[in-house]
């Protein structure tokens, strides 16, 4: 029985460990954007001076003015004051659009010469691909030109060498002092 006191006792203070109260010892310095707006607002007197004796729009619209203000009737100078706010509203708000698209179309011309630059460099780096490839190609058959001439010239110089051998052992007297038979290069010397 002491052992189960015991553990009950030891998971009783684990789940207490777990319950705690946090406390903040300072308060935020920001202001709640939302709520200064709030604290901003203030009471402005009413559109209608008194209570509409028309009941849709239709009779507001059709209803003929009279020179004295009836009961009912808009207080002018808040409609003025709300028109002149929409369109100051709507200034703005074509200000920031204009900014907006001078800004993207400024963008889209930065944007467009540099597509034509990396045209122009694409442009420029396949024609130098395709001179390289054209190039290349003509190497192996150039290799295989030089080839030929190299065994041509080599057998040229292997008969003049015999035919100054034989000029000096079975020739003239008056040649055989002039000619003097030469060596033909090594293939490592040639490499």
């Amino acid at each position: 029985m002491g052992a189960a006191e015991s553990s009950s006792l030891s998971s009783a203070s684990q789940v207490m460990a777990v319950d705690e109260i946090t406390t903040i010892s300072e308060r935020s310095k920001e202001i709640d954007p939302v709520l200064q707006k709030l604290k901003s607002l203030k009471i402005t007197t009413p559109i209608l001076t008194s209570p509409p004796l028309e009941s849709s729009l239709t009779d507001l619209l059709v209803r003929k003015p009279s020179s004295s203000p009836a009961p009912g009737t808009l207080d002018v100078k808040v409609v003025l004051e709300l028109f002149t706010l929409y369109r100051d509203w709507q200034t703005q708000k074509s200000l920031h659009i204009t900014m907006k698209q001078e800004e993207i179309e400024n963008n889209i011309e930065v944007a467009d010469a540099l597509a034509v630059k990396l045209l122009q460099r694409f442009n420029y780096s396949v024609s130098a691909m395709k001179t390289t490839a054209h190039h290349l190609s003509e190497v192996h058959a150039l290799q295989v030109d030089l080839g030929e001439l190299k065994g041509r010239l080599t057998e040229v110089i292997s008969n003049c060498d015999a035919l100054c051998k034989r000029i000096s052992a079975e020739g003239p007297e008056p040649l055989r002092s002039s000619v003097k038979p030469f060596t033909v290069p090594t293939n490592k010397s040639c490499n």
